[in-house]
């Protein structure tokens, strides 16, 4: 039985039931007083593609053109670490961008005076597979959604070996009301390719993480992209109405559930609640 395949239910061991939920390693069995061959393997790929993720260089040529295919302008920036080397080993220099990056970034602003409403900024982060994966489609359906709200946009920032913080220095640069960071998550042992979203509302240089948004696990295991792109609305409308992101701006989207039409606010805390009558 390989890693892909659903154990057997068993009903006399529950827990072969409850691993058909989760992508979880529970009930791998054992060998003895080792694991089984399979899940030992399982486990060894899954660490191997974990890897793979975190090195694999940010394909940003493919990703402009796909971008120019769609009508979606970009405009390519590297952070202040030179290689992926140094870009593990120093977090603090994938927080800043380069000299030549924030030169290019002062002169597009220069030759378009007035800020934008919207910048959205993709950085390869800890996984460039997120990012090669979802970030077409996941901008396709924000925008889809946001249409009506005739917010100006920046070109797409492609950012090499950039971390979360470094939007808040292009943010500042081009004068953006908002800011919407796409970046590559640290991969787990199951979600190698897991796509990270950061809001910031009036981004400048020295923010704190309590400032940000953030929206986990996009993906197609994860949180789907049309529930992502919902949720991150919500918040953008309410930053422009309350002019505020972070811990003071609670996501309450409210969602569609695929049962019903009826909207359930996500509020709700389901283990807490009584059930209806």
């Amino acid at each position: 039985m390989n890693g892909m395949e659903k154990p057997p239910v068993d009903p006399q061991n529950p827990w072969l039931q409850l691993r058909r939920l989760t992508p979880a390693r529970i009930a791998l069995g054992r060998t003895g007083t080792s694991l089984p061959t399979s899940a030992q393997l399982d486990f060894q790929l899954a660490h191997a593609q974990a890897r793979d993720a975190v090195h694999l260089p940010f394909d940003h040529a493919g990703l402009s053109a796909q971008l120019q295919e769609g009508g979606r302008d970009s405009l390519l920036l590297h952070s202040a670490a030179p290689d992926r080397n140094t870009y593990l080993q120093r977090p603090d220099l994938g927080r800043k961008l380069s000299d030549e990056s924030a030169q290019t970034l002062r002169d597009y602003a220069s030759a378009h005076p007035g800020g934008v409403d919207l910048a959205i900024v993709v950085a390869d982060g800890l996984s460039a597979l997120a990012v090669h994966r979802h970030t077409l489609p996941f901008i396709k359906r924000l925008e889809d959604q946001m249409s009506a709200d005739g917010w100006s946009l920046a070109p797409v920032l492609l950012v090499e070996q950039g971390r979360v913080a470094i939007g808040d220095e292009i943010g500042q640069l081009l004068g953006a009301k908002m800011l919407v960071m796409l970046i590559g998550e640290r991969p787990g042992l199951s979600s190698p390719d897991s796509l990270g979203l950061y809001f910031t509302y009036a981004p400048k240089v020295g923010l704190t993480d309590a400032y940000r948004n953030c929206i986990s696990n996009v993906r197609l295991e994860g949180l789907s992209y049309g529930m992502a792109a919902h949720r991150l609305l919500y918040l953008m409308r309410e930053a422009c109405r309350r002019q505020l992101s972070g811990v003071n701006l609670k996501d309450e989207a409210q969602l569609q559930t695929l049962e019903s039409d009826d909207e359930v606010n996500m509020k709700s805390n389901f283990l807490l609640d009584p059930p209806p009558a």
